[in-house]
């Protein structure tokens, strides 16, 4: 059968924004699409309006009040669509408007409570040393509680739970105004729903009952229908995210898994067949293919009950195949892999790899199971656990991260340079470790490394504990944490609950910063082809002048990615001076853990533009290694050096996340014997304890042809750490990286 009506998805990609209209990805709440009825709501600039009104009326109140009454007058003003092309409604204003007369307000008054902190962040950020703050773009609900109660269930929930402590005699006030922001919320979503219904009435088309028949039934009781569930995440995703500003970072407890019991039931009692259920997947998955999040919607599959059977199911396989028919790559899909997987599964993900769609990440189960019980899962929580954002783990209801640090590992090279000064800014955002120049062993360089490296974390790290303390001031939780059972216990935001409030830090580059230190290492102290002297004056002109030198420096021997022994070596002790040595043990100012993703989001390109020239022959701007990869380019000796390289940092220490992006020939992957070739690499990997992988299958012609006639590559997609992209929308440089790599695969 046809998934989705030409016509029908036609409209929907220009349900968000125009599709013949400029369109920025890292701002996309700032468009519409096509127009709504002007009788249903108001413009963004009438809601705007309206809620400058509403801030000067609710001043003195408690934040979670004044938010609160901020997402109900969104809500209730709003304009809405139900739509003949679309089974899933429509929210005008969906720019997250409240946050400017609140949350950003309040995120600055925070700042100006810690001056010191707030300086020494940015210092560090306009230097490239590092960047991040407090989170609010990674959250899950307990999408169980959801899916038993649906909405109307969350509020008597806690309703019932605030009767009982006020009963008892032991409320506070602060749990008042945390109830009432919840109460008043809850409240606005279901009047919102009952809204949509209003309008689903008034329209005769033939999608109009079923629409209105799912949203009586989500404004009265929990979802029934597999349809009904899927309206449920969307709304939720929707409210959350675009006016709430919490970003929501995970479809369901794994699509398949959330979606299965729906599925089975409507089946059995002839509610909707397979492929009438396929058909509303498909209007379902293009939602997040038309919002266009440049950081992709994540959604995870498959993983493994506790007692060692696969969670995979009928669901699972049909949301593959739904997604390959549609061509998308967003939402992006990770599959949790086990020994119980089933062949024929990871088969069907891995030839949809195969054929250009690398949207898929392979994440390792038994490494996230580990992970999490070192965090203080049992096994049976870890096992069930959800994956969040790109690779992140999360126990189920019992993880809320409140902030994140983006750390740059290459830029200490540069500081032991320049005696902790950053040249371009004039910060001396490191210690004085001496004059490098001075040097004369190897330890001595590699020792000030480490001085400014760990100087550069704790500092910072101190710097955002005190941000910390503020999270729930700041932006209160309320639409979320109702969902969380210990914050309905204790009538507690969940950034002030006693559950996992986690901060990630995030490593970034230390596949280049391996291949620097080698780079001193070999040219200054083994070869001795040069001196500290002269590289620092190499890197302080960019290389220009010492072509030579810089032709010497890409071609040292030990470099990062090719199973080398010693640049293996450090690039471990990197991660493990992190890992242990740095932030084991260390709580946040919350009480909850620092955990490490070794995983760089785009600070391989932000980090990379504000770092001068480095001794592996980079150059000034250039960008760095993501994730745990290597520099493009050198990584020569073929994937089984890669894995084996990337798996000896013990990826198990990062409890976050660890992700390696591998690059392969379109060649070596083709036919059977290909496809096998394709799944012994991931079981490979996983089974010397890697955790995630992704991989982008490109002959290096195609990708030059592409840069030089985009108009012909329009669909083309590239895997960029953790999202994919239209290789279009790259920039030259960025592309020109993926060139260098494909060319030197194996």
């Amino acid at each position: 059968m046809e998934l989705i009506s030409k016509l029908d998805r036609e409209y929907l990609e220009n349900k968000y924004h125009r599709t013949d209209e400029e369109y920025n990805p890292f701002n996309r709440m700032a468009y519409h699409g096509y127009e709504y009825d002007p009788q249903t709501g108001l413009t963004d600039e009438e809601i705007d309006h309206g809620l400058a009104v509403l801030e000067q009326e609710l001043q003195g109140l408690s934040h979670p009040i004044i938010k609160a009454k901020m997402v109900e007058y969104v809500l209730d003003n709003t304009r809405i669509d139900v739509n003949e092309h679309d089974y899933f409604v429509g929210i005008y204003t969906w720019c997250r408007p409240i946050s400017k007369h609140c949350i950003n307000k309040w995120h600055q008054e925070v700042c100006s409570q810690f001056p010191e902190a707030t300086q020494r962040l940015h210092d560090s950020f306009e230097a490239g040393a590092d960047y991040g703050g407090l989170d609010f773009e990674h959250t899950i609900p307990d999408w169980d509680a959801l899916m038993k109660l649906g909405f109307p269930g969350i509020l008597q929930r806690i309703r019932a739970q605030y009767r009982q402590i006020r009963s008892e005699g032991r409320l506070t006030e602060k749990q008042e105004n945390f109830y009432r922001g919840v109460e008043i919320t809850y409240e606005a979503v279901l009047r919102f729903l009952d809204r949509l219904y209003s309008y689903a009435m008034t329209k005769d088309f033939q999608k109009a009952p079923k629409i209105a028949s799912c949203l009586k039934s989500l404004r009265d009781g929990a979802p029934q229908t597999t349809y009904e569930a899927m309206q449920l995440i969307y709304l939720y995703f929707m409210i959350s995210e675009s006016i709430d500003h919490y970003q929501v970072r995970s479809l369901g407890y794994g699509l398949d898994g959330t979606l299965y019991p729906f599925f089975q039931r409507d089946i059995e009692n002839h509610v909707a067949t397979k492929d009438e259920i396929a058909n509303l997947l498909s209007y379902f998955l293009m939602q997040w293919a038309a919002i266009d999040n440049y950081w992709g919607q994540p959604m995870y599959l498959a993983g493994m009950h506790a007692d060692g059977t696969t969670r995979v199911n009928e669901m699972s396989y049909l949301i593959l195949d739904v997604y390959s028919q549609l061509g998308i790559y967003n939402p992006k899909i990770q599959i949790k892999v086990n020994g119980s997987t089933p062949r024929a599964f990871l088969d069907k993900a891995l030839k949809m790899v195969r054929e250009s769609n690398s949207s898929i990440v392979f994440c390792n189960d038994d490494v996230i199971t580990s992970a999490l019980m070192a965090r203080g899962a049992t096994y049976e929580e870890a096992v069930d656990s959800a994956i969040s954002g790109c690779y992140e783990y999360r126990m189920k209801g019992r993880t809320y991260c409140i902030g994140g640090l983006y750390i740059s590992m290459l830029k200490p090279i540069s500081l032991v340079f320049d005696n902790g000064l950053d040249a371009a800014t004039g910060y001396q955002i490191g210690p004085k470790t001496g004059d490098v120049t001075k040097f004369q062993t190897f330890r001595e360089f590699y020792q000030a490394y480490l001085t400014q490296l760990r100087y550069l974390v704790e500092h910072d790290i101190c710097a955002l504990d005190q941000y910390q303390t503020k999270v729930a001031d700041v932006n209160p939780s309320l639409l979320y944490s109702a969902t969380i059972a210990d914050c309905v216990k204790t009538l507690t935001d969940a950034a002030d609950c006693a559950i996992d409030n986690d901060t990630v830090v995030l490593p970034s580059g230390i596949g280049t910063t391996t291949d620097a230190l080698m780079a001193v290492y070999e040219l200054v102290f083994a070869s001795k082809v040069t001196t500290l002297s002269e590289l620092k004056a190499a890197l302080s002109a960019n290389w220009t002048g010492f072509e030579m030198l810089r032709a010497k420096a890409l071609r040292c021997k030990h470099k990062y990615g090719n199973h080398d022994p010693m640049a293996d070596g450090y690039a471990r002790a990197l991660a493990k001076f992190v890992t242990c040595d740095l932030l084991a043990g260390r709580r946040n100012s919350h009480g909850g853990h620092y955990t490490v993703d070794m995983h760089s989001a785009r600070a391989f390109i932000i980090h990379g533009k504000k770092t001068m020239a480095t001794p592996d022959g980079r150059k000034a701007g250039d960008e760095t290694s993501k994730n745990a990869s290597p520099t493009p380019g050198m990584d020569k000796s073929g994937i089984t050096a890669l894995i084996h390289s990337a798996t000896s940092l013990d990826p198990q220490l990062s409890m976050e996340g660890f992700c390696l992006d591998a690059m392969l020939h379109p060649s070596s992957v083709q036919g059977d014997e290909g496809l096998q070739a394709l799944r012994s690499i991931v079981m490979t990997y996983m089974e010397k304890g890697g955790a995630s992988i992704h991989f982008n299958i490109f002959h290096p012609n195609v990708l030059r042809d592409a840069q030089k006639h985009p108009e012909q590559y329009r669909n083309l997609q590239v895997r960029v750490c953790g999202w994919n992209i239209l290789w279009n929308n790259m920039c030259k440089e960025e592309q020109d990286a993926y060139i260098l790599r494909a060319e030197n695969i194996q």
